[in-house]
């Protein structure tokens, strides 16, 4: 049984109906990569002409600028391309575009062409987001309860506002789902990324492309992982299955990764910079940058190439973010399902994962960077499970963790897995047929999907548990305070991502490391220690707190000033 939890990029666990916990696949057959390839080529501040001479220099050719950013897309050949470009000060690093992730975002694509959609509730059947009554599911939603996110606390008050705009960047959303589909914005969203069924060596990567062009609707998502994220987010309060934490906002899908559940760099700073100029007032990013768990600038058992690679990454994904805050989107990230305290981390097992099946064992420490829960201006967020302990395989620190949320901890609360201490959240149907998890008259088979039937509508539900899982509910709450708080704007409502954080950290309710703060945990033939560092103000286990919907619901504008983390 693997402790590293889930598909890298995804940052999930799963339980089956044996109760073993499952990882995402890779395929086998790595040989050399191809000797010419595109490099996206971060530039310093005003040496735009400098790293074009470079580039020249270096024997490749430059194809476009990125002026927001400040890197050039450029071709050339191989390692030696990348390590002559090493030596000039006009560059502030480079990183593989790998084709996977680039293509210009398609609008959304018309019904005819994904085929029949899901039906919704008219109108008139929706119950009111202000409905003291609660959904059908409410029952499995120990989450919700946690945080006060429920029909007769937050959901009463403050249950978001139709003009925050959410950003999913993930591996899709399914728009068409009915508990979803009432809150989904498909004219703005976008699919940044192009599928492609192999690897540069030929081992299956994202399967056969459903759509022409491998390029899939703004509204599909074949991994599940989006439409779970999103559900959580923002399900509507209408009287079908379960009530997201701000089922009144508006959902954005920002799509930036694979089929396979792999982000890569390109599409993620295509994702934050649409997310800057369309008035998204928060994205959620439950992931992180692949093909390196850790980013490391000058790791002796990396190549210059690959020592080059992982600077980039920092400063792409460093720079986009800026330019997100800088345009009033609030940050939130996932910390990662690592088991790890990520300021004293040892090994990463699990880098590079791309091509596949290339991973190899690397002493790392605290200088490596996981992007982006470690860069500057997120705020990041560890699991919990139903007792409120930090969940076994969240990830932690004391510099690093800035929130708590429920994520899911299939062990809290005995040694043998229980699967209705995760996570319930919305699934696609399709994506259930094709695992063979429904019978032919739509039943599950199995207790990690559940269904719920109302007026003629039937819509699916998935147990899952990860910080990924855990990211969404503080995405929500800050939509909350967005909607509570901000401003008019030509795009709907803004507000400072520095307020947005005060009022998240000043609402959370504190909670103190645990007593022994070597917390020892055990289940099936197993035990890890985790050891938590810090005040009941702020900690690695529990950061500033758990966030809380319904103290972000009754929260004054000038309300305590929580002390300031990595986001300011």
């Amino acid at each position: 049984m693997k402790r590293a939890i889930g598909r890298l990029a995804a940052m999930v666990t799963a339980v089956t109906v044996a109760g073993t916990l499952t990882t995402g696949g890779t395929a086998s057959g790595a040989t050399a990569a191809p000797q010419v390839r595109d490099y996206l080529v971060f530039y310093a501040d005003g040496a735009h002409t400098g790293a074009m001479r470079a580039i020249t220099a270096a024997g490749g050719t430059a194809l476009s600028t990125e002026g927001k950013l400040r890197y050039i897309i450029a071709r050339g050949p191989g390692s030696r391309f990348v390590e002559s470009l090493a030596d000039s000060d006009a560059v502030a690093g480079i990183s593989s575009d790998r084709k996977i992730g680039y293509a210009t975002a398609l609008p959304a694509a018309s019904p005819a062409s994904i085929g029949p959609a899901a039906t919704a509730f008219p109108d008139s059947q929706a119950l009111s987001v202000a409905s003291s009554r609660p959904e059908p599911l409410a029952g499995r939603q120990w989450d919700m309860k946690m945080i006060g996110a429920t029909a007769d606390r937050s959901h009463a008050s403050a249950p978001g506002h139709r003009k925050v705009r959410v950003g999913i960047i993930d591996t899709g959303v399914d728009g068409n789902h009915p508990d979803i589909a009432p809150n989904f914005d498909r004219a703005l969203s976008r699919n940044f990324v192009t599928d492609r069924p192999d690897d540069p060596n030929g081992a299956e990567l994202d399967g056969p492309c459903e759509f022409p062009g491998c390029k899939d609707p703004v509204d599909w998502d074949d991994d599940g992982h989006g439409t779970h994220v999103a559900s959580t987010i923002g399900s509507p309060a209408n009287g079908l299955g379960i009530a997201g934490v701000a089922p009144d906002v508006t959902i954005v899908n920002l799509r930036a990764g694979q089929d396979s559940g792999l982000f890569f760099l390109k599409p993620s700073l295509d994702a934050l910079t649409y997310a800057a100029d369309n008035g998204i007032d928060v994205v959620n990013m439950s992931y992180y940058v692949d093909p390196w768990l850790f980013n490391c600038t000058a790791n002796p058992a990396d190549s210059k190439a690959e020592q080059l690679e992982q600077r980039g990454i920092i400063t792409g994904m460093q720079r986009a973010l800026d330019y997100a805050r800088k345009h009033g989107v609030t940050l939130i990230s996932a910390i990662g399902n690592g088991s790890t305290d990520l300021g004293k981390p040892k090994r990463d097992t699990s880098s590079p994962d791309y091509p596949l099946e290339t991973e190899r064992v690397r002493k790392v420490d605290n200088s490596c960077l996981n992007v982006p829960a470690e860069s500057k201006g997120v705020i990041s967020v560890t699991a919990l499970g139903p007792s409120k302990r930090k969940s076994y395989f969240s990830d932690y620190g004391i510099e690093q963790a800035d929130l708590s949320a429920p994520g899911g901890d299939e062990y809290d609360g005995g040694s043998k897995p229980d699967v209705t201490r995760l996570i319930l959240a919305a699934v696609p149907k399709r994506l259930l047929d094709k695992q063979g998890l429904l019978a032919s008259d739509g039943t599950p088979k199995t207790p990690m999907v559940v269904r719920d039937c109302q007026r003629g509508v039937c819509a699916y539900y998935q147990y899952l548990a990860g910080t990924s899982m855990a990211a969404p509910h503080v995405t929500g709450v800050a939509a909350i305070l967005i909607g509570r708080f901000g401003a008019p704007s030509t795009d709907g409502v803004t507000m400072p991502p520095a307020e947005v954080q005060r009022l998240l950290y000043a609402s959370a309710t504190k909670k103190a490391c645990p007593s022994p703060r070597k917390y020892v945990y055990r289940f099936e033939d197993q035990k890890t220690t985790h050891t938590c560092e810090g005040s009941k103000s702020r900690n690695g286990f529990y950061g500033h707190g758990i966030v809380s919907a319904a103290k972000a619901a009754t929260i004054h504008a000038d309300g305590p000033t929580a002390p300031v983390g990595r986001g300011d």
